[in-house]
């Protein structure tokens, strides 16, 4: 990524800090990135960490920049668009990283033919170990879907969806899914206990089993489903849990769980938009 373009972050949270981390770890330069919100002393606190110019007044920070990266809450975004709208004729391109807001209606509230990109990255950013859908609008040009692909790549990996519909599927199964995973840490350690062990060992036991797992399933040229099968010896310990799960019907719980993340991830997109 060229260090001449300058990206400017509306919002100081958690996955600004994510974001303006990566950048900078993969070499680009502090000096233009630039940073607002409302909350003084949190910009304080990042331009401490990071040496970055901060603003308390969006429309200044737009102004100077050719990326702008919404990382508000979805709740305020209508209202930071609207007063971005008569500031942005230096057509920047804008990556959302608001959940559930849809390119659509952010478009509307800045005014029409804004280059948007829309992404839902999740909360192993935090640790670089990110994965983010992204979208992009008509208006975005080839050279800006690079770019864009190249801010969030710093967090983790990404992958572009054609329909805006295949973001609310990406929210249910990556945005959501570090929460299931939590949710089977928590009951294996719990189960642990049950069986005997002390809380503290099972749960050391239950993130570093996770941890592996998901290490071997990314290092691997087997599918999921070819290292459970190398895993479970017939008529052996894993076969009879692994049993227990199907008897339970354990892929149609995922799944209507997954459904229940996709069907509130439209609704909030149509709750998000509905402002006027």
């Amino acid at each position: 990524m060229q260090n001449l373009t300058t990206i400017g972050f509306i919002g100081a949270g958690n996955m600004a800090y994510a974001l303006i981390s990566g950048l900078i770890n993969n070499g680009f330069s502090a000096q233009n990135i630039k940073l607002s919100d409302t909350d003084a002393a949190l910009l304080s606190l990042r331009a401490d960490e990071f040496n970055l110019e901060v603003f308390t007044d969006n429309v200044k920070l737009a102004a100077q920049c050719e990326v702008i990266v919404f990382a508000v809450k979805p709740q305020v975004l209508s209202l930071v668009c609207k007063e971005l709208q008569q500031h942005i004729n230096h057509n920047p391109l804008i990556i959302s990283i608001a959940a559930g807001v849809r390119a659509t209606d952010i478009n509307r509230w800045l005014g029409g033919d804004t280059a948007i990109v829309r992404t839902m990255p999740n909360t192993p950013a935090l640790l670089g170990k990110g994965a983010t859908g992204m979208l992009a609008n008509e208006a975005v040009s080839d050279k800006q879907k690079a770019l864009a692909g190249q801010i969030l790549s710093a967090v983790g990996s990404c992958l572009w969806v054609e329909d805006e519909k295949m973001l609310d599927a990406v929210t249910a199964l990556s945005g959501s899914g570090p929460a299931y995973f939590f949710l089977l840490i928590e009951s294996m350690a719990k189960a642990g206990v049950a069986l005997g062990l002390d809380e503290a060992s099972a749960e050391k036991l239950s993130i570093q089993t996770a941890l592996g797992a998901s290490m071997m399933a990314s290092s691997s040229d087997d599918s999921a489903h070819q290292l459970r099968a190398k895993v479970t010896s017939k008529n052996g310990t894993t076969q009879a849990a692994i049993e227990s799960f199907q008897d339970q019907d354990f892929e149609m719980i995922v799944a209507h769980a997954m459904r229940a993340a996709f069907d509130r991830s439209r609704e909030m997109g149509t709750e998000l938009g509905d402002d006027d």
